[in-house]
């Protein structure tokens, strides 16, 4: 089998990224990759598994703990989803750090240079996927549950990947909701909660205590320890609730897990140390957050006897890149790249952009999809822009730019077939002195980076 090949085989399994209607709990079985994994020999089964869903930072949330693990020596999996330009992006192996003499305050170890450090060759995947074909094509036709999804398919390629190369740890972000996800499938170590809000509300349910509960599915074992990001009050308590009830320890920032914004950065009170005079390069008060409750999941792992330093702490943060996520990709004009995808992503990125750079004109690149709160997240970025191009990712979930358009009455916009295009009329419009913003979906942002 050829890489073309492999990519081409991974393609033909049903993909609920690129659906928008679909019976959301008669589509998506635990209990179909459960049996799968059973065929392979539960490869998940042999993994240290730090696990984390929410809504919003979960992504940069996996990154800084998967940093920080290898910063402090270990070699860390690291399984995210959705990619932006390669299905290799998904799986990652972070190679432990070479030991390195202390370093002052204020001084860091040089920064990473690759954007998705560790990927998964095109080899080892192209391998994985012939060892696995026939299990695949004999679950697809004996289970009861169903054929594979390529999320569940891709998933169990992970954790065998992991299993494979002996990592120390693996960091796991659920894909949709939580309690039905395939990464669901692992008794994880520690499990974090990110920031819950409305999303994916025709599948997950239409109140925040029902979609925090499908959020809040990754708790269910004694043995965990779980971290939670600041919740609005009705999914905190579903949180505690969840956790009260299979007798877990909760640790919240805010209440035991506390940050502080300083002048040069920020600092945390842990559970179990303080933490001063810490630094990350990912922009955004949201990331801070994120960085706390990724602080967090480390301390959470001494309760498993494993001690993680403040050095490694530090420095691990400060390392973490996270591509996409109001990313900077030129200067003059200024072009910023968000993934920003509902309501309060999209009210953080506006804030973040609010505070972090000076402009004459902001020129909008959007495209959103259709199953989102379109008219929530176009009335949130409304007053942002002066002048707005809308369009659309290569994705049937992607929303027309000409239906879209309505949500913008009153501004200036222009409407574009595809994002290439839209990437080349914003940089005719630009000046030197005005900020491109593309954001709406990581689709979008792909594509605009990679175009």
């Amino acid at each position: 089998m050829t890489y073309p090949e492999t990519i081409q085989y991974l393609e033909s399994f049903v993909n609920y990224e690129k659906i928008d209607d679909y019976p959301y709990k008669e589509s998506i079985r635990l209990e179909r990759v459960e049996n799968f994994l059973a065929i392979i020999g539960n490869p998940q089964d042999s993994l240290k598994c730090v696990h984390i869903a929410g809504t919003k930072g979960k992504g940069s949330t996996c990154a800084f703990v998967a940093h920080i693990l290898r910063q402090a020596g270990y070699s860390a999996g690291l399984y995210t989803s959705p990619h932006l330009s390669d299905f290799r992006e998904r799986i990652r192996v972070l190679s432990p750090q070479p030991a390195a003499p202390a370093l002052p305050a204020g001084r860091h170890s040089p920064q990473p240079t690759e954007d998705f450090e560790g990927m998964i060759s095109q080899g080892e995947l192209t391998n994985l996927v012939e060892k696995l074909t026939p299990k695949i094509q004999h679950c697809n036709e004996y289970s009861e549950y169903g054929p594979l999804s390529f999320f569940e398919v891709y998933t169990s390629l992970a954790f065998l990947y992991f299993k494979e190369k002996k990592v120390d740890f693996a960091v796991l972000e659920t894909g949709l909701g939580g309690r039905l996800d395939a990464t669901n499938a692992v008794d994880p170590l520690v499990a974090a909660i990110t920031p819950i809000s409305y999303e994916h509300t025709q599948k997950l349910g239409n109140t925040l205590k029902e979609i925090a509960t499908e959020k809040a599915g990754i708790i269910k074992n004694k043995d965990q320890v779980v971290i939670s990001a600041p919740q609005e009050e009705e999914a905190r308590q579903v949180i505690q609730n969840r956790c009260r009830e299979e007798k877990i320890k909760l640790y919240e920032v805010g209440k035991d897990i506390e940050y502080k914004k300083t002048r040069n950065g920020f600092s945390v009170k842990g559970v179990f140390g303080e933490y001063p005079d810490l630094k990350i390069r990912l922009l955004g008060k949201h990331q801070l957050i994120n960085a706390t409750v990724a602080l967090g999941a480390i301390e959470g792992l001494r309760m498993h006897n494993i001690n993680i330093g403040s050095d490694a702490v530090r420095e691990g943060l400060y390392n973490t890149a996270w591509p996409g996520r109001c990313e900077v990709v030129s200067r003059a004009p200024l072009i910023v790249l968000d993934g920003a995808q509902n309501i309060a992503s999209m009210a953080a990125l506006k804030e973040t952009i609010k505070e972090s750079f000076a402009y004459r004109r902001l020129i909008l690149v959007l495209g959103i999809s259709s199953d989102k709160d379109i008219k929530g997240i176009s009335s949130e970025i409304y007053d942002l822009p002066d002048v707005i191009v809308l369009t659309k990712a290569d994705n049937p979930r992607a929303m027309q730019p000409a239906a879209l358009a309505e949500y913008f009455n009153g501004k200036e916009t222009q409407i574009t077939d595809n994002v290439r295009e839209a990437k080349e009329l914003s940089r005719r419009l630009a000046g030197k002195d005005d900020l491109i913003l593309a954001c709406g979906s990581l689709f979008v942002v792909g594509e605009f980076r990679n175009g």
